[in-house]
């Protein structure tokens, strides 16, 4: 595959299943968690009906979608402006090590740097996840010296 091969669009209703797909076997691979596949179909859907939530940006070749990457929106009021959450990112292992990836990130970031309101891109990453640590730091990522926590709430 050749960069100009892979083709970048929004994620709209008809990709809700792939997206699904793909963000159930990256919780699987990356850190060994099963998914409800309804959950995550009605939660993929809920992004694309609703802008506000965020949205899906699909690297796609040959019409079939190999990548993809979320984001989402944090406010800043010491900033002023709106860090992207860069979430969900899976590429499909045929796809893998072909720049798929970095074509995705690199679009969100001029995209982001084309528009007044959005500060800066943030992501989490497993710490188990050398590669991906690995990749992130060659796209320009740095580690911040917030480390992330969370209080889950059951069903």
């Amino acid at each position: 595959m050749h960069e100009e091969q892979v083709h970048l669009r929004r994620g709209v209703a008809t990709d809700a299943a792939v997206i699904a797909e793909y963000n159930i076997a990256m919780a699987l691979e990356t850190e060994a968690k099963i998914l409800d596949p309804a959950t995550v179909r009605r939660g993929v859907e809920a992004v694309i009906a609703d802008p506000a939530k965020g949205f899906y940006l699909l690297a796609e070749t040959d019409g079939l979608v190999v990548g993809q990457a979320m984001v989402t929106f944090e406010w800043s009021d010491w900033r002023d402006g709106l860090f992207w959450w860069v979430q969900s990112v899976y590429v499909h292992p045929d796809a893998r090590r072909q720049g798929v990836f970095a074509r995705l990130f690199g679009a969100l970031e001029a995209e982001g740097r084309r528009r007044p309101e959005v500060v800066g891109l943030r992501l989490y990453v497993d710490q188990e996840n050398l590669a991906a640590q690995k990749t992130y730091r060659r796209l320009g990522m740095a580690v911040s010296n917030y480390a992330l926590m969370e209080r889950e709430f059951e069903e």
